[in-house]
This record gives structure tokens, sequence and C-alpha cells, in this order.
């Protein structure tokens, strides 16, 4: 796997398709790795024209962890947050987007299309709301504006995240991965467990990084509501939620489209917490579409979910 330097780190990146065609830059979620996107559809928007880049965020996969800044006292964070007193996490969701940049200025990129997924939508709004000539169009996928009182994780998602298996016992990692994966899937588009099993064995094999999870989950508390810099975002934005997202609800997908000047927002019925192979063709159409400005209006008023 090739890495490049960018924002004083080491970032594992991979390309698909042509370095002449469109860039497409994907921004992968909380903890997870560069894989995470499935290589369908990385090669789906290949075949549609884009020159695909995808890395694996810090503290993530093969790029720089940040091991030094110890154990994260999450308990604390979440006080803190609550009573709006300042948390000093090692790193920002807006280094993270720096990182991103970086990756851009790394390889010659000037200006890309950026997708980004539950966390990666954060890191790609603050992306684009910083470096408004870098980014062509935001596809914010199953993520959140931040904004203080939106509903979080059902009682099963908040279970699941809570279960510590000890890292040194595989099997009991690739269960407790599997358990999370269906605590979080699509209702209606379930994967079967043998291929969450395959997915999950897949990214343990290629790292495993329990404090860089807690780590970047600081750096999404303390990141706090972004509504004032997603209020300066131009590029053309879509916004895509799983009416039954169990883990980020679609009020917080609903929310990041009122807050982004002429959002559009796409609610898949059924779709939940994840990229279901059986929508993937679905979300490619999507996104081939908004990049190049060929989104029909909608036959419905956009949905806004007001708490």
């Amino acid at each position: 796997m090739p890495s490049l330097n960018a924002n004083g780190i080491r970032i594992a990146f991979d390309t698909a398709g042509d370095p002449k065609a469109v860039p497409l830059l994907l921004i992968s979620g909380l903890g997870l790795q560069l894989t995470a996107w499935p290589d369908e559809f990385v090669e789906g928007l290949v075949e549609l024209g884009f020159y695909v880049i995808r890395y694996d965020n810090r503290d993530t996969g093969l790029s720089t962890k940040f091991e030094h800044a110890g154990t994260q006292n999450l308990v604390l964070a979440w006080l803190k947050s609550l009573l709006r007193w300042p948390i000093r996490p090692p790193y920002t969701l807006e280094d993270m987007a720096d990182d991103a940049v970086g990756v851009l200025s790394a390889l010659g990129v000037a200006r890309a299309h950026v997708v980004g997924m539950s966390m990666g939508g954060m890191i790609a709004q603050l992306m684009a709301a910083k470096y408004p000539s870098r980014v062509l169009s935001l596809t914010s996928i199953m993520s959140s504006s931040g904004r203080r009182g939106l509903p979080g994780p059902a009682p099963a998602v908040k279970r699941a995240l809570m279960r510590r298996p000890k890292p040194n016992d595989a099997d009991a990692m690739v269960e407790h991965g599997v358990q999370l994966l269906q605590a979080i899937g699509s209702p209606t588009y379930p994967t079967p467990e043998k291929e969450l099993r395959r997915r999950v064995a897949r990214a343990l094999r290629r790292n495993c990084c329990p404090g860089g999870v807690l780590r970047q989950i600081l750096a999404v508390t303390a990141s706090g509501d972004r509504r004032t810099q997603l209020h300066t975002i131009v590029a053309p934005t879509l916004v895509i939620h799983g009416a039954a997202d169990p883990m980020v609800p679609l009020a917080c997908g609903a929310d990041t489209a009122e807050a982004i000047p002429n959002a559009r927002l796409e609610v898949i019925e059924g779709m939940g917490h994840d990229l279901p192979t059986q929508l993937l063709e679905r979300l490619l159409a999507l996104i081939d579409a908004h990049a190049h400005g060929k989104m029909t209006p909608d036959s419905t008023p956009r949905l806004f979910v007001k708490q």
C-alpha cells in the first residue's frame, strides 16, 4: 500500500482509474479503513469516469497512529461537552480535513468531488467550508451537523458500542465487529453474516487500533455544532441518509441539509448505517448525477425532521 506525507504525518492511500479523469475523493468514517469502501462501489465510480482516491484517516489503517496521546477519557469528554467546557483532543476534525486536502495536494490534484460517510461526512463538510476552492461538489452520507439536541444511537447500538473485547482475542474481536455491523446495518437490505465476518476479519488482518477509534470519537465530540461552518459551504451539496439509520438517525442528515445552502436531501427507505450491496447502484447513480449537475428536482418537498 503506497503512502504519502501530508500535514506532518504519513497517510496510506489507494487510487483507481485514469489519473487524467475527474478526481473523486472518498473519506471513511469512524475507525474505518479505506477498504471500508466496497470494491464494487469503487469500481462503479471508475466505470462512471472518475479517478478515485481513498485513504486511511490518521489513527486508522496504515496511516500514522497517535498512541503517544494515551488513553482517552470519553466519559469526561462527554460531561465536558454537556457543560460546554472546552475539550482538548489530540487532534480535531479540522486537522483531519487538513489531512484530506494534504492528500490531494500530495497527488497533484487541485480540485475534487468529495464523498464522505459518517465521520468522513463531517470531515468532508469541514473541508468544503475551509477549502472551497478544492471541492467541486460535496456528498455527505449518513452524517450529521453536530447540532446539540439531535438524536443519538439506538439503545442496541449503544450497547454494541460499549462492549470492549480483549484486543488479543481474535475470535472475540471478530464477533464484536459482526455484532456491531448487524446492529447498525440496513434492516431492509441485510448483509449475510458470512460476508460480515469476512469483512471484519479482513479489516483486522490489515490493522487494528482501538485507541485510534477512541481518539477519533474525542475529535468528533470536541467539534460540537458545526452549523456555522456549514452555512458557508458553496459547493453543490448532496446529503444522503437512510430512513432506518440506528447509529446516526435521519434527523441528523436532515439538519445537515438544512444548514448547507441549497443542499439536496436524498432519503433512502430501509437504509441503515452501512453501504449494502443492494443499494450501491442507487448510490452510484446519485453521486454521478450530482457530480455532473444532473440532479432532477424533487418530486416531493425536501424532508426536514424537527426535534
